[in-house]
């Protein structure tokens, strides 16, 4: 699974938007059930996410219209199906979102450095936007920056992309004249992500405290609180690309939306994929 990009849509009562709940439904659970879901399912899912069935079909149009569902009939019931490049994008995002890599400073950087021809913007304006969604942070127009770690997963998404005539890819270490730390700062907004992470442990930490003082789980509802952290997690990753602790703050609040994300998930992906087994066949 990865972090889709979906555009603006209208919010439910958590401020997601629909499509991205759509998304982390299928990529939770359509794949495994050959990439298709009824429309009736999705309806009835999605309501326990706040989300009315106008909302739905709203969504599912404007993530058909951009190639990532399309619509087909399973034993006379309507419903869609993962397009093979929503498959490739979730496949590939399954790896940043639900490992817990983190670069160790040793491990050195990798370099990206771009030259687009004024003729070809479009592809400057598609590099920036693809390295930028990969994790990486800037040095300067033309030279960005991630961990190490990332190559094999950056140098998919270029070619995937078309994009790799334009890039030169180096393993770096950074040697000057800044402390690494102090430039990890400027090349990342460490603030805004701090932001993030606030945002993320506001809405999730209460509800794992209830998880842990409970004997019993409802079913719909570890599906539909699982989602809601899954929604709100899959981007995370992207944007903090599992940057060196040695260059991160002190005490890094990441780790402890991390910690939190991950023992909901052990919690609840279990009672949420019960309840949703049987719907799959509808």
């Amino acid at each position: 699974m990865t972090a889709v990009a979906t555009g603006a849509d209208e919010n439910n009562g958590r401020g997601q938007q629909p499509r991205a709940l759509i998304v982390t439904v299928y990529g939770l659970y359509a794949r495994e059930a050959g990439g298709w879901m009824s429309v009736a399912a999705l309806i009835q899912l999605l309501a326990h996410c706040g989300v009315d069935e106008p909302a739905v079909r709203s969504a599912v149009f404007r993530l058909k219209r951009r190639g990532l569902l399309t619509a087909a009939k399973v034993g006379g019931a309507a419903g869609y199906e993962l397009s093979a490049t929503a498959r490739e994008i979730l496949d590939e995002g399954d790896r940043r979102i639900f490992e817990r890599r983190r670069a160790d400073a040793g491990e050195g950087w990798l370099m990206a450095v771009f030259s687009v021809p004024e003729s070809e913007r479009d592809k400057r304006h598609q590099l920036r936007s693809r390295l930028s969604w990969l994790g990486f942070g800037t040095v300067s127009s033309g030279v960005w920056i991630a961990p190490a770690h990332l190559l094999g997963e950056t140098r998919e998404a270029l070619v995937r992309q078309g994009l790799d005539p334009y890039v030169e890819l180096f393993h770096a270490d950074h040697v000057g004249f800044a402390g690494t730390a102090e430039r990890v700062r400027e090349w990342w907004d460490l603030r805004r992500l701090h932001e993030l992470y606030e945002t993320f442990l506001a809405r999730h930490e209460p509800v794992l405290a209830r998880y842990r003082r409970r004997r019993r789980l409802d079913g719909a509802q570890a599906f539909a609180d699982y989602v809601h952290a899954l929604t709100d997690w899959r981007r995370l990753p992207y944007l903090e690309p599992g940057l060196p602790l040695e260059v991160l703050p002190a005490g890094w609040i990441g780790l402890r939306a991390a910690d939190t994300f991950f023992e909901l998930r052990r919690r609840l992906a279990g009672p949420a994929h019960d309840y949703v087994e049987p719907l799959l066949a509808r």
